[in-house]
């Protein structure tokens, strides 16, 4: 039996709040399934929810409900830096904090190379393609690689390169590897590695933990592994003169900023925090 706009509503809100969900999710679930604008539903409240989209709908709160999943692997999508970029449970869903990276990365590459320079950027895990395609069409005179040790998250970063007109280059390799072997060197790397500490697993959010890939989320028991591995492998492909952009996680900042300026003791390194306050971002100036 059909419902009515209000009634779908107020059961996906009372449903997903007895679950430990947003229940605010259910509007969102609903707006994109009628393709209504928010203004729109509030004001068709009392019209009938065709029966499709009932269906629909009750299965989407049921599985973001009952199984966890993620909404915006039901809807297929994000919004990252004003575009829409398509995900998967193949990727990590972007992070408003990786919009921070995004901007800090381009205001710093901007003043250290200038405006119109053709730099080598590379996105290292790119998993959407979020970090990489922004940085292309952002700074479209930049020569942008994209690499992944998922040939399944690749796969999803082409095809959002594609739909958002991003003439960016893919490899598949793991960390800087692939340009270790091949004596490829970049002007700007960035990267939101794995950063959770497994110990943080036993209190995280089953949306997250149990459909977000885990590569893409844990890095051994203090989080800091992959920035470990960088410092090993940055000083291989960095030309002379270059930017480094890391996401972390919350305390993390200090840590992997004394890291880089062990490794590139001449280097501005500066940690910077997200719009909630929280060290989330180091940025290391080189040469």
């Amino acid at each position: 039996m059909s419902k009515k706009v209000y009634e779908a509503l107020n059961w996906a809100s009372s449903f997903l709040t007895e679950k430990g969900r947003d229940e605010n999710a259910g509007e969102i679930m609903l707006r994109h399934l009628t393709g209504m604008s928010r203004a729109q539903l509030f004001a068709n409240m009392r019209e009938d929810l065709a029966e499709d989209v009932w269906v629909k709908f009750e299965e989407y709160v049921f599985q973001h409900g009952e199984a966890g999943v993620p909404i915006q692997y039901l809807l297929g999508f994000e919004e990252f830096y004003g575009r829409r970029f398509r995900v998967s449970p193949a990727v990590l869903i972007p992070r408003p904090e990786t919009e921070e990276l995004v901007l800090g990365a381009l205001g710093r590459m901007k003043r250290l190379f200038g405006e119109e320079a053709a730099v080598k950027v590379l996105d290292v895990g790119t998993g959407s393609g979020a970090i990489g395609v922004m940085m292309k069409l952002e700074a479209p005179a930049a020569n942008v690689v994209l690499s992944d040790l998922s040939s399944a998250a690749l796969q999803v970063a082409k095809g959002n390169a594609a739909e958002l007109g991003a003439d960016v280059e893919f490899v598949h390799g793991d960390l800087l590897q692939p340009f270790i072997q091949e004596g490829v060197r970049f002007d700007v790397i960035l990267s939101n590695p794995p950063y959770i500490p497994e110990g943080d697993r036993s209190w995280m959010s089953v949306v997250v933990k149990e459909h977000e890939p885990e590569t893409a989320l844990f890095a051994g028991e203090d989080g800091l592994d992959l920035y470990r591995r960088f410092m090993d492998e940055l000083p291989l492909v960095l030309r002379e003169k270059a930017l480094v952009g890391f996401e972390v996680g919350t305390g993390q900042g200090e840590l992997v900023a004394r890291m880089l300026k062990s490794r590139f003791p001449e280097a501005r390194v500066e940690v910077v925090n997200d719009i909630n306050g929280k060290d989330r971002m180091v940025f290391a100036e080189i040469g």
